[in-house]
């Protein structure tokens, strides 16, 4: 079993309260989630207008595949929300 793990930290110039970001989170982790199948939740900066942290995970059966599934996710966020910078992203790949 091979599990894979990120962490994307989001820049969100366009935000100007919590409930923007809020709005703007939800449909993100909504569409990645129904897109991927993956497990997706905010997990930093909660207080924080402007910025966000999501964590997600996928499991394969394959390192290869788990890798491209994260990928694809950064390129699909970028694509798909050009408003909206990713400023970091850590992923890791575990086998158990």
């Amino acid at each position: 079993m091979v599990i894979a793990a990120a962490e994307i930290t989001l820049h969100l110039p366009a935000c100007h309260s919590l409930k923007d970001k809020r709005q703007i989170i939800k449909s993100i982790m909504a569409r990645v989630r129904n897109q991927f199948e993956v497990a997706i939740a905010e997990v930093g900066d909660n207080d924080l207008w402007q910025s966000a942290k999501i964590g997600l995970s996928h499991v394969s059966n394959s390192s290869q595949h788990a890798d491209e599934v994260l990928s694809h996710i950064r390129r699909y966020i970028e694509e798909t929300r050009p408003d909206i910078v990713i400023s970091a992203f850590e992923k890791e790949i575990i086998h158990w």
